[in-house]
């Protein structure tokens, strides 16, 4: 086994680009969106999934599901209620197009400050640097792609091969065993290639 100290990763992969949130106000892709809603200079909440817009009264909502409620609509076939948001409190979160993104360190509180008027730009972070992991949502950063909507389902450990890593489910799969107590089917991924949202 290779003690933690000698250990490095192979290559060291590209950043997977942050996410930003935008406006849903003019959106047509809100179904199965991850979506933020609040109010500027109020907060924000996450972890939600959207549906297609509706209007009542001419004025626009966006019905609104909390992860595990959208994820076990979709996979069970089944309706549940979904609170009617107003569209202009709604925010859709979205992969930055403009190439990877750079994180500052969680020690910098002035590098850190956001402005209230929109919701925080979210900075992968290497799970390396993150001391816990279980449950978080994470990012699998491959040669040509960034892989999201997974969690972390142990925390980093070495297998016996030496190599350090975490093992992985699709969020859907993670959702299940909440609901259900299915155990998720995980794959062992090597830390370096994995960063936490």
């Amino acid at each position: 086994m290779t003690s933690p100290e000698q250990w490095q990763p192979p290559t060291e992969p590209t950043t997977p680009p942050a996410i930003v949130a935008v406006p849903a106000v003019g959106r047509s892709d809100l179904r199965g969106s991850r979506l933020l809603i609040g109010v500027p200079g109020l907060g924000w909440r996450g972890d939600l999934r959207g549906d297609a817009a509706v209007v009542q009264a001419s004025r626009t909502y966006v019905p609104v599901l909390s992860e595990q409620e959208w994820y076990r609509a979709e996979a069970e076939q089944i309706e549940v209620f979904a609170p009617l948001v107003p569209i202009d409190r709604v925010w859709v979160e979205v992969a930055e197009s403009t190439g990877a993104a750079s994180a500052t360190s969680t020690s910098d509180v002035f590098g850190r400050l956001v402005s209230l008027d929109a919701p925080p730009r979210k900075v992968p972070v290497p799970v390396r640097d993150v001391p816990l992991v279980t449950g978080r949502r994470v990012v699998l950063a491959e040669a040509t792609r960034a892989i999201r909507d997974m969690r972390a389902v142990t925390e980093v450990y070495q297998n016996t091969d030496g190599d350090v890593c975490v093992r992985v489910c699709s969020e859907l799969d993670w959702y299940r065993w909440g609901w259900n107590g299915q155990l998720p089917r995980t794959r062992e991924v090597p830390i370096y290639l994995l960063w936490a949202e």
